[in-house]
């Protein structure tokens, strides 16, 4: 009978996995975590940034490092629910209609400029993101596992846009930014892409099918009552919060515990620290939030969480 393996060997996988992102994504080392994170806690992740610091990179990064499957679906204001999910077509040898999967099917999907796509569109989405699967005239196709949306959206450029709505935003695990490099880090980016880019070189460290498992152990991670109830009270802050318009919703609570489990999880830790809360509220809370003063954006939103965070006293446990 083997031994169990130990929280050291369980969490290898995953440090391995950021490790070799960390490769392609140079000088961002909290937001490749995060993404990390997301993944890990069956979560989606939202990216608001400006063109050319690395978004897409980091969705090709992260599919090719689990050997998993990768699409980009670039979101245009003519793209139609069905090019997204999927059609019934009739199939002229087998008499028959048949389901003809979209470029949703598959382990990891960039959502480019999601919201450059109609509402119509972005709502094609919903159901993959909350339950994992599509439903098309009436059969319904669960997709594949792990399956992990990265979106993105242009904070600067907003004419022929069209602002996700509160119910897709909720969907979305976190949200972060990457932001511009330093000067060191640029010149070293540069330097790496003169013969080629990094990432045509590197390899997978993790099968797609190892990705579950992962996930088991990290909802294995203790979560103490009193950080538990600063969770919840957290988030219940921003309900309360004077600026905002509306809190965040119960789903937020249920992603700012799981994504504390993982970032103790990644850490060689098998409980969750006041301090894992706290370092994931913003990216997980922010987004779903509505500043009163509307329009100021996911800027003002991360402000107005990080306020409460400021105020709010912390359990010690």
């Amino acid at each position: 009978m083997k031994d169990q393996p130990g929280m050291e060997e369980k969490r290898l996988p995953a440090r391995a996995l950021v490790d070799n992102i960390r490769r392609v994504i140079r000088g961002k080392d909290e937001q490749v975590n995060l993404a990390v994170i997301a993944l890990l806690s069956g979560g989606h992740l939202l990216i608001e940034d400006v063109p050319g610091v690395g978004k897409t990179m980091l969705a090709r990064s992260l599919a090719l490092s689990i050997s998993g499957t990768y699409r980009r679906i670039q979101f245009t204001p003519d793209l139609l629910p069905s090019d997204v999910t999927g059609t019934v077509i009739y199939n002229q040898k087998a008499s028959d209609f048949e389901f003809k999967p979209g470029p949703v099917f598959a382990n990891v999907v960039l959502a480019d400029e999601i919201n450059r796509a109609t509402p119509r569109t972005q709502s094609s989405l919903l159901e993959a993101m909350d339950e994992g699967q599509v439903t098309a005239d009436g059969t319904t196709h669960p997709l594949p596992r792990p399956f992990f949306v990265i979106a993105t959206q242009n904070p600067v450029e907003y004419h022929g846009t069209y602002p996700l709505p509160e119910g897709q935003l909720d969907r979305f695990c976190m949200s972060i930014t990457l932001g511009y490099p330093s000067e060191e880090t640029e010149r070293e980016i540069v330097e790496s892409q003169l013969l080629e880019h990094p990432v045509n070189t590197l390899h997978s460290v993790l099968k797609a099918e190892d990705i579950p498992q992962i996930q088991r152990n990290c909802r294995e991670v203790k979560v103490h009552n009193d950080v538990l109830s600063y969770a919840v009270s957290l988030v219940r802050s921003t309900r309360e919060k004077e600026g905002l318009y509306l809190g965040a919703s119960p789903r937020g609570t249920i992603f700012l515990v799981r994504t504390a489990q993982v970032r103790a999880f990644l850490n060689g830790r098998d409980f969750v620290t006041p301090d894992d809360v706290k370092a994931l509220a913003v990216p997980v809370l922010s987004h779903r939030v509505i500043p009163a003063a509307r329009g100021r954006g996911l800027a003002e939103a991360r402000s107005l969480v990080q306020e409460i965070l400021d105020r709010l006293p912390v359990p010690v446990v």
